[in-house]
């Protein structure tokens, strides 16, 4: 069995709210994931930050999961085709997940050819890893996930939400 340990920070005044887990395991940072569906309600776009396998993607398989789109083992890194798209539903009502991946590209211009405005839909949750080399992604986010290695298999997720 996987360990999570979650806190959640407020605050009595207005503005983002912070969520923080921790995982020890590839299966936990999925469990993290499968909680973080209820709090990612369409429309949405999430900035997804981390290095290098950091666990980005296994985290999105825990969304995936979570919203019917697709099992764990069929969620895989949009590295080379830049977007996957997964219908699910949450509450009850169909959402469409994106999951992209902008590692490769180096120019906002480049952003112009994905559509991205287009993908932001009423019923559309929108994961952008590596988001954060784009202004116009910066601009247009409403908030970030943030997955950082604590050693060996260990996650810290921060989610933060506008």
């Amino acid at each position: 069995m996987s360990k999570v340990a979650e806190t959640k920070s407020e605050s009595l005044q207005p503005g983002p709210q912070t969520y923080e887990y921790e995982s020890k395991s590839s299966a936990g940072t999925i469990a993290i994931g499968r909680k973080l569906a209820a709090l990612l309600a369409p429309p949405r776009l999430m900035i997804l930050r981390g290095d290098l396998g950091a666990g980005k993607t296994t985290l999105v398989k825990g969304i995936a999961a979570a919203l019917g789109a697709a099992e764990p083992d069929e969620v895989t890194s949009p590295t080379f085709t830049l977007v996957h798209e997964y219908a699910g539903e949450l509450e009850g009502r169909p959402v469409k997940l994106l999951h992209l991946d902008l590692y490769r590209l180096d120019a906002e211009r480049q952003l112009d050819s994905l559509g991205l405005e287009e993908m932001r839909t009423p019923d559309g949750i929108v994961l952008v890893e590596w988001g954060e080399k784009f202004k116009s992604v910066r601009k247009h986010a409403d908030g970030e996930i943030v997955v950082t290695s604590a050693g060996g298999d260990a996650r810290k997720i921060v989610v933060t939400l506008n």
